[in-house]
């Protein structure tokens, strides 16, 4: 099992609910990881980073959070987002992956936690090309 959009078009997704519905329409069932990031300061910024941060427009990202859920399990991303307020609501972005199950099986949630954490680890070191970051807005982001 791969953690990746290759089978689910990026240029199709202007929404998380595009994502549901793109998810919910692969040829096997899917399981969707999510890595909710925090925005921090970093001690050493410049004045300048510490202005913009301020803005709510820059910060380094660090994970705070993960879950891993079918499809299924959510209707929409406000539901994501109230779900979210249980675990933390300090969150600015969240990265989703999905995982792709065999068999007409969707992965379980165990099968899930291995491609989570490298998902993580990926997230840590600057890696995320392959997942989706979304606002809080459920608005997909670029990063530069």
């Amino acid at each position: 099992m791969s953690i990746s959009f290759d089978r689910i078009n990026r240029v199709n997704i202007s929404s998380f609910d595009d994502l549901l519905r793109a998810a919910r329409q692969q040829p096997e069932p899917q399981r969707l990881l999510f890595v909710f990031m925090a925005a921090e300061l970093p001690e050493d910024s410049t004045a300048l980073q510490r202005e913009r941060f301020a803005a709510g427009e820059s910060g380094a990202l660090v994970p705070l959070m993960c879950v891993d859920k079918t499809p299924d399990e959510l209707t929409t991303f406000a539901a994501l987002v109230e779900e979210s307020r249980a675990m933390g609501d300090h969150w600015v972005l969240v990265f989703v992956a999905a995982l792709a199950g065999a068999d007409g099986r969707a992965p379980t949630h165990a099968e899930s936690e291995a491609p989570l954490q490298r998902m993580i680890e990926a997230i840590k070191s600057g890696s995320h090309g392959n997942f989706i970051p979304f606002n809080r807005g459920g608005q997909p982001v670029r990063l530069e």
